[in-house]
């Protein structure tokens, strides 16, 4: 849907403000939303949220169906598909996060995280968007109609997990199984306050939080230049900078194969730390390396090996050490700060891009990244760990203790 959109906007209007407010429109969710579905997840059973979220896509695309089939679509229709469907994403991955660990064992985050990762990431944003294209040559509206049933699919399947892995509520902050806590009582503004209070006091969540940021920044500048370097420095046209966009595909999935090891041989501490120092190195690859495409192209496969175990560890770090009653709080919350920095990075992107070259694109992103690497060495030591870890078992003792 969101691969299609912009697709379907050209068919309406040349005019390059417009087609870019189709996609403005599709990002705002994460930030205008994102807090109030972190609340929603942590009072309303987590299931029924992922439902609702796919009943809501299912609706969306229906109705960008009939619209395209039926040659009636309009730029505020887009807008409000494009919001809808991306609101629906807000509440699916705040649900999803929240329930993963509570039907997985907290040693398996890791391999479970770094599936969700491949899908998102290796699947969704590089193998979908060519194959959105190739399916729109069939019709208009024929990209709806296929996400209708992919997302009615979700729907039946999200059913069927609601049957099998997710305690029902026998009361606030309690379960039967020690699983999910419903909130169901409380001002939702102070509701809302306490999961970013946790995340903002709890040391080892800022930094990562603040780390991610910082990297939100500097990738969002570096990424939306990535096609005139591609074209400009390097020489090698759309097909070539399609070729650079799949070697990030190929760092996600290879390193998703040993992740789960990685993360068990060093810990978390220096896995985190190994892979925010390799995201400050490869720009500084990028803006010193002679346009060679395969060097470049083996540059950006192991930029995203190192993001993608620093995303597999840096979700897990949330689940592990929140507490279940604030994790869809906490969980989007770190997204609303996190990524909130992303539509500055790419203005900053062609702003440097404009004044200065290209490669100084590459530089201050590598000197972003540098600065998340003091952060991460300095605070995200195996004693910090150890630390979260036992501060973390005292609030579910007390916790226990509340409940009894």
């Amino acid at each position: 849907m969101l691969a299609a959109m912009p697709l379907l906007a050209v068919t309406i209007t040349t005019d390059p403000r417009a087609v870019s407010l189709v996609n403005v429109v599709g990002q705002s969710p994460w930030l205008l939303l994102a807090l109030f579905a972190g609340l929603l997840v942590d009072r309303v059973r987590r299931t029924s949220v992922l439902m609702c979220a796919y009943a809501i896509q299912v609706g969306a695309a229906a109705v960008l169906a009939v619209a395209a089939t039926a040659d009636a679509l309009t730029l505020p229709l887009l807008m409000c598909v494009a919001f809808a469907v991306t609101s629906a994403q807000v509440l699916s991955d705040g649900a999803s996060g929240a329930l993963l660990p509570t039907i997985m064992a907290r040693d398996d985050l890791p391999a479970a995280n770094a599936r969700i990762q491949v899908i998102d990431r290796g699947l969704v944003q590089f193998i979908v968007p060519p194959s959105a294209g190739a399916i729109l040559a069939i019709g208009l509206g024929a990209p709806a109609w296929a996400a209708c049933v992919m997302a009615l699919l979700a729907l039946l399947l999200s059913a069927r997990l609601r049957a099998s892995a997710e305690p029902a509520p026998i009361g606030r902050g309690a379960t039967a199984d020690g699983g999910q806590e419903p909130n169901t009582r409380g001002n939702p503004l102070r509701d809302i306050v306490e999961g970013l209070r946790y995340l903002v006091a709890a040391p080892l969540l800022r930094s990562v939080t603040i780390t991610v940021a910082l990297g939100s920044f500097a990738s969002s500048a570096a990424t939306t230049m990535l096609v005139l370097y591609a074209t400009e420095e390097l020489g090698i046209g759309q097909v070539g900078y399609g070729a650079l966009l799949a070697c990030f595909a190929v760092g996600w999935v290879v390193t998703s194969l040993f992740v789960r090891r990685l993360v068990d041989r060093f810990g978390y501490a220096w896995a985190m730390r190994g892979a925010q120092t390799g995201a400050a190195v490869t720009p500084v690859l990028i803006a010193v390396a002679p346009p060679w495409p395969l060097f470049v192209g083996a540059v950006l496969v192991a930029q995203s090996s190192s993001v993608l175990v620093w995303n597999v560890c840096s979700q897990s770090t949330r689940q592990r050490f929140t507490p279940n009653r604030l994790l869809g709080r906490v969980l989007t919350s770190h997204k609303a700060l996190a990524w909130g920095l992303t539509p500055l990075g790419a203005l900053t992107g062609g702003f440097v891009a404009a004044h200065w070259n290209l490669r100084g694109v590459w530089w201050i992103a590598a000197i972003i990244h540098a600065v998340g690497a003091v952060i991460v060495w300095r605070t995200m030591t195996p004693a910090a760990f150890r630390q979260a870890e036992h501060d973390h078992e005292d609030l579910e003792a007390e916790g226990h203790a509340d409940r009894a």
